[in-house]
């Protein structure tokens, strides 16, 4: 027994006398940094620094490494090290970065500090987006407070964002401040972003017409790609699910001469696996295959102007519906699918003029081809659109002035009755925005926009912001201004063309105009033991005149359109709650009240598919020691309105509240690589729970055994007891239950 222990301390001893320890400091602006944490690559070795920025690492065999300092709101800086026969002493410095004050450009079209801007604007980055990866923008938007992703049809899974309780086409998306996704992509063209791509995504919630045109009445989601610098020279990302989907970004960076670069992006998404789990022998999801293929140029002149061009090619070959469709029942009646092919072209260019004054030239050129069928339904529909501004940035004394003049092109045709000819029309605009420094603390913010439409005549948009200052890490915002919106039926509104309901327009259909006020509270918080917290609190109220809301309770058979004979309001309050507790443990809170509410006849009723009350949250922890990354995210509604086929329909009037939930692990040791999985939809939550069916009439969807009166209304027997016809306008959760997902990311810097 006295020889093991003999043997035991021998062996311990030569141990340490061949291992040895790195200690240091970490400081910054001379000023000793607590709490940093301090690790080594592909080891389990690391501290973090205690209260007088000391650390200390043991047991360390002799080698080469890389020693990584990383702290909340600081540049990370590596060291590569090596060991010989002596411990080491290794000092980091480091600088804080950007991201304690983003730079935004949405909310006055220039780059500007969150902070120093009277317009709120909420920023999410690209890793953001990552905590629950998605094929595409649209489903990752499902984690920004306030924003909610509403798919429209059980069958084909159309899709629109809601920002405030506001309908999809109320919102306008950017591309790289460009108006790209409006008229027929908004149904199908968010699908086609890939994330990887994305730099940030700025969203403005309230009025941006003054600036970008009549579409910005509820707000923007303004979608920034990667400038080429700031991309790697490769990477790839590809993911898959257990539910068989397949998803695949691959993207590179090169240099153009000695001035030039470029950015190549290519997103492939596949998703070929029929599952029916609620029975319905209806597609649970749509089946998809699509292509996008993204390029970005920049060149900079000797004069220091740049020139931007980018372009995007999209396909899209979707569809859904009974189990047994194919290809040759297309456009028939025998059995039931909806199949959209989509091709879309993007061109989308900024140029800085070549001369003294700060002049640029934006431009974008869309052309948007669709062909499908919704059952026996044709719809063929072509788009383009044509947009282009002159803007000159200009600043005299405490005013920081932006002027534009542009136009924008539109041409609309498909085979609808509604559409006898091919609209084509030419928007003239000219708008001016001044951004006064009344003080240190306070700035006013003036703007409006003329725009000319040859079938409304002038429309004038004005805006007012106001802000103060109340230290350098608080600031109070007031905004203020009026939308105005044309309707396009069959462009924004899906079930216009799907189902058995019959579209009743009654009237010459006016624009919508609308008033909106909002008032926004930020504040950042930077403790000394390294915690970093961000309050964001906001407040807004829009009223509407000639408000367009499909009317689906007066006939259940039927979706009436006209303008409102009163008034249609939206208020509410939204807060959220960005905190860095330390290095390992993020968290991001977000939660919103609304109301909204149409008002005719004195009768105020509750519009379908808005919720009271919603909530998002992302956390994240990490240890650096394992270098695995833990993320959970999710988000809760509550109840909604649904649209019913009657009196006797037997489908629930209002949806539960529901919670979809999600959960992440991603490794990052390795050189280059970094893998993740995880679990989508943890509670299995879908909206057949609860309900007897959610397409009505799934086994008759062309409503060959439904019997009518003469007046149109359905009239109930014993095949068909609820009096109801084919619809799949019922949703308001996705299909999709729980699923697992695996991924891999490689990039070469």
């Amino acid at each position: 027994m006295k020889l093991i222990f003999v043997l035991i301390f021998s062996v311990s001893i030569i141990h340490s006398q061949n291992t040895f320890t790195i200690e240091g400091t970490v400081t910054s602006n001379g000023q000793s940094l607590p709490y940093v944490n301090i690790y080594i690559a592909n080891t389990t070795f690391g501290s973090a620094t205690k209260e007088d920025g000391r650390y200390l690492i043991n047991n360390l065999s002799p080698g080469n490494y890389t020693i990584y300092a990383s702290f909340t709101g600081y540049k990370t800086v590596k060291k590569n090290i090596e060991i010989t026969n002596k411990n080491l002493v290794v000092n980091f410095n480091l600088e804080e970065t950007e991201s304690l004050n983003e730079v935004v450009v949405t909310g006055t079209m220039k780059p500007v500090s969150r902070l120093e801007t009277p317009i709120p604007v909420e920023v999410y980055s690209g890793t953001f987006f990552k905590k629950n990866p998605t094929p595409n923008i649209f489903e990752a938007l499902q984690n920004v407070n306030g924003v909610r992703p509403q798919i429209n049809c059980n069958v084909c899974n159309t899709g629109d964002i809601h920002i405030n309780g506001l309908e999809g086409p109320y919102t306008l998306v950017l591309i790289d401040g460009m108006p790209i996704v409006s008229g027929l992509s908004t149904v199908y063209g968010l699908s086609g972003i890939p994330n990887s791509l994305i730099e940030q995504v700025e969203i403005v919630k309230g009025p941006a017409s003054s600036l970008y045109g009549s579409e910005a009445v509820g707000g923007l989601i303004n979608i920034i790609t990667k400038l080429p610098e700031n991309a790697p020279l490769f990477f790839a990302d590809s993911f898959t699910s257990s539910w068989g989907e397949f998803n695949l970004d691959v993207g590179l960076k090169a240099k153009i001469g000695n001035n030039g670069s470029l950015l190549l992006g290519t997103n492939y998404f596949n998703y070929n696996n029929p599952i029916d789990n609620n029975h319905d022998n209806f597609t649970d999801v749509t089946l998809q295959e699509r292509i996008s293929v993204f390029q970005k140029w920049e060149f900079k002149h000797k004069k220091g102007n740049k020139l931007s061009l980018a372009g995007r090619f999209f396909y899209e070959d979707r569809w859904g519906g009974e189990l047994q469709w194919n290809k040759t029942f297309r456009g028939g009646d025998s059995v039931y699918g909806e199949s959209i092919y989509t091709t879309r072209y993007e061109v989308i260019g900024n140029y800085e003029l070549p001369i003294k004054e700060k002049v640029r030239f934006q431009f974008s050129y869309s052309d948007h081809d669709q062909n499908s069928v919704y059952g026996s339904t044709l719809y063929m529909a072509k788009q383009r659109i044509g947009f282009g501004q002159f803007i000159w940035d200009k600043t005299l004394n405490r005013h920081d002035l932006l002027f534009g003049m542009g136009a924008r092109y539109n041409f609309y045709d498909d085979n609808t009755t509604a559409t006898p000819n091919a609209d084509v029309i030419t928007i003239p605009s000219v708008f001016v925005q001044d951004e006064i420094k009344l003080s240190e603390k306070q700035k006013l913010l003036l703007g409006i926009r003329y725009d000319y439409d040859n079938r409304h005549g002038s429309i004038v948009t004005p805006r007012i912001a106001y802000s103060y200052k109340l230290t350098d890490d608080d600031i109070l915002r007031m905004n203020a201004g009026t939308g105005f919106r044309v309707v396009n039926l069959f462009t924004e509104e899906h079930a216009a063309l799907t189902g058995a309901r019959d579209v009743i327009i009654t009237e010459t259909l006016s624009p919508e105009t609308s008033y909106n006020i909002n008032f926004n509270y930020l504040k950042k918080m930077y403790l000394e033991n390294g915690m970093m917290f961000t309050f964001d609190a906001s407040a807004w109220y829009t009223y509407f005149n000639n408000a367009i809301i499909p009317d689906y309770d007066t006939n259940p058979n039927q979706i009436i359109y006209n303008n409102l004979d009163g008034f249609s309001t939206t208020k509410g309050f939204s807060f959220n709650f960005d905190s860095t507790f330390n290095s390992n443990f993020k968290a991001l809170l977000g939660v919103t009240f609304q109301e909204v509410s149409k008002t005719e006849n004195n009768i105020k009723t509750r519009p379908i598919l808005t919720e009271k009350f919603s909530g998002t949250w992302a956390l994240s922890y990490k240890n650096h020691k394992t270098n695995i990354l833990v993320d959970y995210s999710g988000n809760i509604y509550g109840p909604m309105r649904l649209p019913l086929l009657g009196a006797l329909d037997p489908r629930q009037a209002y949806s539960p509240t529901w919670s979809i939930q999600n959960i992440q692990f991603s490794y990052n040791g390795l050189h280059n690589f970094e893998f993740y999985a995880g679990i989508k939809n943890l509670l299995n939550w879908t909206p057949n729970k609860g309900n007897p069916f959610i397409i009505a009439r799934a086994h008759d969807p062309f409503d060959k055994n439904v019997e009518f009166d003469s007046s149109g209304q359905v009239i109930p027997n014993n095949e068909n007891p609820y009096a109801l016809t084919f619809d799949p306008s019922y949703v308001f959760a996705p299909n999709q239950g729980r699923r697992l997902f695996f991924g891999l990311r490689y990039k070469i810097d």
